[in-house]
């Protein structure tokens, strides 16, 4: 079976960095809020072009803590409006929710799977203050158009970042386009820790010390309490862990647009969409087709031992959780939802394995099984 991620070669390329860094970790004796974040922050927020990354415990924190910390500073208060993407992963939502806003949701752009900037004008009212694009699958919303909105109508934006480490337009990175940016290190993201992680990137001073005090329970001083924070930390192996793994992004990226190349270029089967090229902005975190016949094509791909996954099967309105909005229709997500399917395209997969899936998506025959 060719896996979907393989996790456990992308690790074992840098298995004695890993070590060592675990081991330095371990024989310092200082395990939260060291000297391995602070370095991780100051390399973190280098990369991304920001003057500032705060390290908390998981990409959802990081989009919860950032809204949260503009309540605490008066920029928000409960039942503003956020716009986000109507197609997202149900983080960027739970983010907005969780903190008593309203969220707004846009249709994307079908071409990108990006929140569609003409839909965003179209949905401010005097209740909006925040637009939440999210960087899905890899690829840079269009943040100048975002941006210009934004400005135009004095809107603070939250770049949810959590699949786009290292995307960029014309040099700019993901997390140094908005006011603030969440990201996620999960295992399976292109920069990703051996277990929970994440970070928020912004250029604000003022943001960023209530970011630190608002992730050590409202505390930039031990036992004196400014907010009423929350436990969420970056621990110090996962940021030694993520230091060694970042010196290694751009190469890892190297290699997922090389994949995607490869399958733009070599698959022409007439029942597959493919997604368009878009080199410094698209980072490949997934690659994603769309096929009217997504179910039949995933399970021929499984037969001929080549694992595929969804992202993602269920729409927000749709999801449970949010039953109120069951009855709401946003066509182009649904739509993406029944047609989308991400193809494998780590970092460590070999050019055979790509040659072979290319084979068997120009093979699959364009009938709906009965």
């Amino acid at each position: 079976m060719i896996p979907f991620l393989d996790l456990k070669a992308i690790n074992a390329q840098y298995r004695d960095e890993l070590v060592d860094a675990c081991t330095r970790v371990i024989d310092s004796g200082w395990y939260i809020g060291g000297n391995e974040l602070e370095k991780f922050e100051q390399k973190f927020a280098s990369y991304c072009g920001t003057e500032f990354a705060i390290g908390v415990a998981n990409g959802l924190d990081a989009l919860i803590l950032t809204l949260r910390a503009w309540k605490e500073l008066g920029k928000l208060k409960d039942g503003d409006e956020v716009i986000v993407p109507s197609n997202t992963y149900i983080a960027s939502i739970l983010a907005i929710t969780a903190n008593s806003l309203t969220p707004v949701l846009v249709e994307p752009s079908l071409e990108s799977f990006n929140i569609d900037p003409n839909n965003i004008e179209l949905a401010i009212t005097d209740k909006t203050k925040v637009i939440l694009p999210v960087h899905l699958y890899g690829r840079l919303a269009d943040m100048p158009a975002i941006m210009d909105i934004a400005k135009r109508h004095n809107l603070l934006v939250l770049e949810d970042s959590a699949q786009a480490h290292g995307a960029s337009i014309d040099g700019k990175r993901a997390g140094s386009w908005g006011d603030a940016s969440g990201f996620s290190f999960y295992p399976g993201k292109n920069l990703g820790a051996l277990g929970d992680a994440g970070a928020i990137t912004t250029s604000n001073e003022e943001l960023a010390n209530t970011l630190r005090a608002l992730r050590n329970y409202g505390s930039h001083e031990k036992y004196k309490n400014l907010f009423q924070g929350v436990n969420s930390r970056l621990d110090e192996i996962q940021a030694a862990m993520l230091s060694v793994k970042l010196g290694h992004l751009d190469t890892e990226i190297a290699h997922r647009r090389k994949v995607a190349t490869a399958y733009i270029e070599s698959i022409d089967n007439p029942a597959i969409i493919l997604p368009a090229q878009q080199h410094n902005a698209h980072v490949w975190h997934v690659f994603v087709i769309r096929c009217e016949q997504r179910d039949a094509l995933q399970k021929y791909l499984a037969e001929q031992g080549i694992q595929t996954l969804i992202h993602y099967p269920i729409p927000p309105h749709q999801q449970q959780a949010y039953n109120d909005w069951n009855t709401y229709s946003y066509p182009v997500s649904e739509m993406i939802h029944k047609q989308v399917l991400s193809l494998p395209i780590g970092p460590t997969i070999p050019e055979q394995e790509v040659i072979k899936i290319i084979e068997v998506i120009n093979s699959f025959s364009n009938v709906v099984e009965g």
